[in-house]
């Protein structure tokens, strides 16, 4: 969303020690290109913390600045450059490592230069949690909790074309300025247990409920659950029956919080080399979980992305056209299609709790 002011989360959630940040700053990129290294002139606006421009972030915690005044349109891009002390800006870094997004490492402190010549760059996010925007008008937020489906494994580097990406972009093409979306995905992610990151459930009280203004949650994730399951029909069917529960805890805790829930169906992975199993006991299992979340009714509204992006002719498999190349993550063309697949009348305004 757009407006006339702003504040920064930086997050130190993963850190083995305290995260000592020296300065913060907030530019605007070249060309409001999103991974660009340099920033327009005269852009850059330093961040404070309790009117301190250092701040410390104890190990498990997180802080927000303080607001800065600055003019963003629905959209755009930003930049923030930090200079860390200490051992944490070497290694233990909270991070997202799949950001799909290029930043750029430098060493000394560099934070309201407007270029960094010589910086490497890394296709992660480091420290921020987060921008919270002060709206133009009321403005609610959807959640897309999910794994690398939604974290846009296979779109493109710097091109903010993950299919929540685009789902913002239909909402503003569609005039709906008053829907926020904000990606709550984690490559490898599961529901039930930790993978590359927290499961769904442990994540869920921070990276949804503590959403300021989140008004829907949707859950996109299972795959990972069903793929690192043993390909056996006891294996799949108890964790067939687990996400099952897993969904219906996502979805009490949420509706506690006054949001609504939209459940998506689960994307196919035939001829995936690891999930792909020779006596389909995973996908029996994708087709069990995938009845459920349609005819359950656990959730307000189910969104089918499976229809979406299923070959009609093999629907254990993508369409070829979508597939992004390992037959489990799409290309650009296949976020396109689940953005495309996402009903927007699904966010008229709920009723009050």
């Amino acid at each position: 969303m757009g407006g006339r002011r702003l504040r920064v989360r930086l997050s130190n959630a993963f850190g083995d020690e305290e995260l000592r940040v020296a300065r913060a700053v907030i530019a605007r990129p070249v060309g409001d290109r999103s991974g660009a290294s340099a920033v327009e002139p005269r852009s850059p606006l330093p961040l404070t913390f309790g009117g301190r421009p250092d701040v410390r972030v104890p190990v498990g915690a997180l802080v927000v600045s303080d607001p800065v005044d600055v003019v963003t349109s629905a959209r755009s891009a930003l930049t923030l450059t930090t200079h860390l002390l200490g051992e944490a800006s070497r290694w233990g870094l909270t991070s997202h490592p799949g950001s799909r997004t290029t930043s750029h490492v430098l060493a000394g402190d560099r934070a309201g230069d407007e270029d960094l010549p010589g910086a490497a760059p890394v296709e992660h996010w480091y420290c921020l949690a987060g921008m919270e925007v002060v709206p133009e008008r009321p403005t609610r937020v959807v959640v897309v909790l999910g794994d690398s489906l939604s974290d846009g494994r296979g779109s493109t580097t710097d091109g903010d074309d993950r299919w929540p990406d685009l789902l913002v972009a239909r909402l503003q093409a569609a005039g709906r300025t008053d829907v926020a979306v904000v990606n709550a995905a984690g490559g490898g992610g599961r529901v039930l247990a930790d993978g590359l990151g927290p499961s769904a459930l442990a994540r869920l009280d921070r990276d949804v409920l503590a959403v300021s203004g989140a008004a829907w949650l949707l859950v996109l994730a299972g795959v990972n659950d069903l793929g690192t399951a043993a390909p056996t029909a006891e294996a799949q069917r108890e964790v067939a029956e687990d996400l099952v529960r897993g969904y219906e805890q996502l979805v009490v805790r949420a509706r506690a919080r006054g949001l609504r829930t939209l459940g998506a169906t689960l994307l196919p992975f035939g001829g995936h080399v690891d999930y792909d199993d020779p006596e389909g006991q995973r996908e029996g299992s994708r087709g069990v979980v995938n009845e459920w979340v349609r005819t359950s009714g656990c959730f307000d509204a189910v969104v089918d992305l499976d229809r979406a992006a299923r070959d009609p002719a093999r629907p254990g498999r993508l369409r070829p056209a979508l597939d992004g190349g390992d037959h489990l993550h799409l290309g650009p063309a296949g976020y396109a299609a689940l953005a495309a697949a996402v009903p927007l009348d699904l966010f008229e305004p709920p009723e009050p709790a």
